[in-house]
């Protein structure tokens, strides 16, 4: 689970199987306690939804805040992960 705010969104795409499929960038932002100290967490990260949830993602504006649920995993020849949001709810 993830609480962020969608900083960009791509067009809504289809997989040549016909899923629709939104890629997205979130940026997070919290902050929490740390060996005693208070720290200011930020991160950004890459994400995607397929089929209804794209669907749903594709129209939230930019900068809305929701509270995301899926998986992370690394792309074939990629270094980073991507969030696969499975759902997600406003905040």
């Amino acid at each position: 689970m993830l609480a962020a705010s969608i900083a960009e969104a791509k067009a809504l795409r289809f997989t040549p199987a016909g899923l629709p499929a939104l890629d997205l960038r979130l940026e997070h932002e919290s902050r929490c306690a740390e060996a005693g100290q208070q720290r200011d967490v930020k991160a950004a990260l890459k994400a995607v939804a397929f089929g209804a949830v794209a669907e749903r993602l594709a129209s939230q504006p930019i900068g809305s805040l929701w509270r995301f649920t899926g998986f992370l995993a690394t792309p074939r020849n990629a270094k980073h992960v991507v969030l696969h949001i499975q759902d997600f709810q406003q905040i």
